[in-house]
């Protein structure tokens, strides 16, 4: 079943090869990006991602059956606050209407394994908030720092994963049957991450942010292919995820547990029955 897809970022890195699969399997794509794409789109300003989302939905023939959300910055500039939240969430709200009159709509953005490292609460909130003007503020006084510049980055992809989680299960999303996921990747080799993995001092600094101990750092292509999955009629039920699709690094930094915190509460459940002690 051949279906139509809109791919953010689709110019260059994951984007790019998201293309080039879907193309490949026979599948419509219209891509978005800045340039080498079908649509030139702006996701920085409220005003380009509203045109950007229209001229999809016009070069798609008013039909989306799935978005893949990939576009983004690693700048530390307060544009990256801009792209890489409210360039996802107001570009996906706007096409939300139409993919729900698909058979089988689907969304998956492109977070990162950045969701998991240190960012700047007080901007993770006005993310949340949708209060885009507080948070071209917090990020450019970030920005005017050289220490705290790299903490707007691992602020939009925590506040877009937690977005991710959050919508997914309402009523606009799950209730309209849209399964909308993310994806965090480790170290990918695109343009993005060229110049810092080029030396050894810049691959062992990112190794040490991002250990991946399964095949080290990946192609594009390996998150492209999740993507896909989870933005087929195959995917029926998973919803609200980050899958971490980043060579281990998150099982590295995170450790083993990722159940301790339902056995502290069955302990509490247990000990409540009990009662107070007998005097």
């Amino acid at each position: 079943m051949t279906r139509t897809y809109v791919v953010t970022g689709a110019g260059s890195g994951i984007g790019a090869a998201t293309a080039r699969l879907l193309r490949e399997a026979g599948h419509t794509v219209v891509g978005v990006d800045l340039r080498n794409s079908d649509v030139t789109g702006d996701l920085s300003t409220p005003e380009g991602r509203q045109t950007a989302a229209q001229d999809a939905l016009a070069a798609a023939n008013g039909t989306v059956d799935a978005v893949i959300a990939c576009a983004g910055l690693s700048i530390p500039k307060a544009v990256t606050a801009s792209v890489n939240y409210y360039g996802v969430v107001e570009f996906l709200e706007a096409l939300r209407p139409t993919l729900a009159q698909s058979d089988a709509p689907r969304v998956a953005v492109v977070s990162s394994m950045s969701s998991l490292q240190p960012n700047y609460p007080p901007l993770v909130e006005a993310f949340l908030n949708q209060d885009e003007p507080a948070a071209l503020e917090i990020a450019e006084g970030l920005a005017a720092n050289e220490q705290t510049g790299n903490l707007i980055y691992a602020s939009t992809k925590r506040a877009l994963s937690i977005w991710v989680r959050s919508q997914s299960v309402s009523p606009e999303w799950a209730g309209a049957g849209i399964p909308l996921n993310a994806v965090g990747p480790g170290v990918v080799i695109t343009p993005m991450t060229t110049d810092l993995i080029a030396t050894p001092e810049g691959a062992a600094m990112a190794d040490a942010v991002v250990p991946m101990p399964l095949n080290y750092h990946q192609s594009a292509e390996s998150i492209a292919h999740l993507l896909i999955w989870l933005t087929s009629p195959e995917n029926t039920h998973c919803a609200g995820q980050t899958i971490y699709c980043d060579g281990g690094a998150d099982v590295v930094l995170r450790g083993e547990d990722a159940w301790g915190w339902a056995d502290a509460r069955v302990m509490e459940y247990f000990q409540s029955l009990a009662g107070p002690p007998a005097e």
